[in-house]
């Protein structure tokens, strides 16, 4: 009888513990995702940079536009002063105050430097560019974790309900195992048996349910919301089985965010050689600007004055000799473009290096899969036809143990198979710059 208020109680107090971790607002992987691009700190941080960059995108900032400047100054001054003529007569002067005032508006308009306006212009819009790419990064980026996450937390919780069912398996065994001892036809021994299995797979049970809290934490996280946040998950694990490596590696090349920045890296190294071979060229220069001036002095030959008008100018300018520092720079920024050639080409080895590699991966995964989908339902009849012999008598509770053991063992692996080729799928098309919340 204690045996079974046991096995009533525990089984009760699991009931609650799992109806307290599912019941729980159900969480699509899109509604996880439209979260995370919402709220995620590293997105809201490079779309700060991004709008930077895109401010910096001006006509002025490249130096197009002429700069104009309104000055204004005024002083004065309080002397004693003695002054000697010719005549030998002195005049003097004591705390004569002597006055001025200047005001005016300016223009300087840069009208030819070598292209490099234009050069810098281009350079700022391919930097814009290169923010928008790097938004894209670490956009994808957080979709693949929140992803990853998100199937993290859907293995764990197809482990938990493994491990309920093999709860209920051990409960029927140890009830049968009670039963029998109570008619006379068990043992001790095999009740007792019964009751460290029931545990071993209760322990088991509760472990997975914390694993499960811990995984739900970490997708809190990444979704940047209170992390005692309770939901339930789909326990869907559908792999797209539909990826040709050809076409990964065309989208690859055409769409991946380090790609595209090693890319636009290449154009950056290209722009600045422009800018410094405008170095070679003359500069010319506008000027022009409006200006009053007035002043008063008691003590020179006008004690007024007074002037306002226009004035205007051309100035030119062109480096002859600066100590060679314009052919150590212009080497420098060919040796930088051969650089970033480098850097794409590596760049390129490398993702398709990785995606090659995943793909191996996930062709391996889909067919481990296949085969054990087979295993899973070959174990379950195995435990179910072992159940039965163990309910006539006609084998003792290890083999039933055992068969108990390969289908959890089988269960276990199915769905860590079907775990690893879905992370496959997810590499693959974040790889190739595919990944999207459908």
């Amino acid at each position: 009888m204690k045996n079974k208020h046991f096995i009533l109680l525990i089984t009760v107090g699991l009931l609650c513990f799992t109806t307290g971790l599912f019941a729980q607002e159900k969480l699509t992987l899109q509604e996880a995702i439209t979260i995370a691009l919402k709220n995620n700190y590293d997105i809201k941080l490079v779309s700060n940079d991004l709008a930077i960059a895109h401010n910096n995108v001006n006509l002025g900032n490249a130096g197009v536009l002429p700069a104009v400047t309104g000055t204004f100054s005024t002083g004065g001054s309080r002397q004693n002063s003695v002054q000697t003529q010719a005549s030998g007569t002195q005049r003097v002067i004591d705390g004569a105050i002597s006055t001025n005032m200047r005001y005016g508006v300016g223009l300087d308009w840069t009208i030819f430097d070598g292209f490099k306006m234009f050069a810098t212009y281009d350079k700022l819009r391919a930097l814009e560019k290169q923010g928008e790419v790097n938004a894209k990064g670490i956009i994808l980026n957080t979709i693949a974790q929140v992803v990853n996450a998100y199937y993290d937390l859907v293995k764990q919780q197809q482990l938990i309900i493994a491990a309920d069912s093999a709860i209920d398996v051990s409960a029927l065994r140890l009830k049968i195992a009670d039963n029998k001892l109570q008619l006379g036809r068990g043992s001790k021994l095999d009740v007792v048996a019964a009751q460290v299995d029931y545990n071993t797979d209760t322990s088991n049970y509760l472990q997975q349910q914390n694993l499960g809290i811990s995984y739900m934490v970490r997708l809190n996280q990444l979704m940047v919301r209170e992390l005692d946040t309770r939901f339930s998950v789909s326990n869907d694990l559908a792999i797209d089985q539909g990826l040709i490596y050809s076409t990964l590696a065309g989208q690859t090349e055409q769409l991946n965010p380090n790609l595209q920045a090693a890319l636009i890296t290449k154009k950056i190294a290209e722009l600045t050689l422009k800018e410094v071979k405008a170095s070679k060229y003359p500069l010319i220069g506008l000027n022009s600007g409006y200006e009053f001036n007035r002043s008063t002095s008691p003590t020179g030959f006008n004690t007024q004055f007074r002037a306002n008008g226009l004035t205007y100018g051309i100035t030119a300018s062109i480096n002859i000799f600066n100590g060679f520092l314009q052919r150590q720079n212009e080497r420098n920024a060919k040796i930088a473009i051969n650089s970033s050639e480098l850097t794409f080409d590596k760049t390129k080895q490398d993702l398709l290096t990785q995606l090659t590699i995943a793909y191996q991966n996930y062709n391996t995964y889909i067919e481990l899969v296949k085969l054990e989908r087979k295993n899973v339902e070959l174990a379950k009849q195995n435990l179910s036809i072992t159940l039965d012999k163990y309910r006539l008598g006609s084998i003792a509770p290890l083999e039933l143990r055992e068969a108990q053991r390969n289908a959890i063992n089988a269960n276990s692996r199915y769905v860590e198979i079907q775990y690893q080729a879905k992370i496959a799928e997810i590499t693959l098309k974040e790889i190739s710059g595919t990944l999207n919340i459908q």
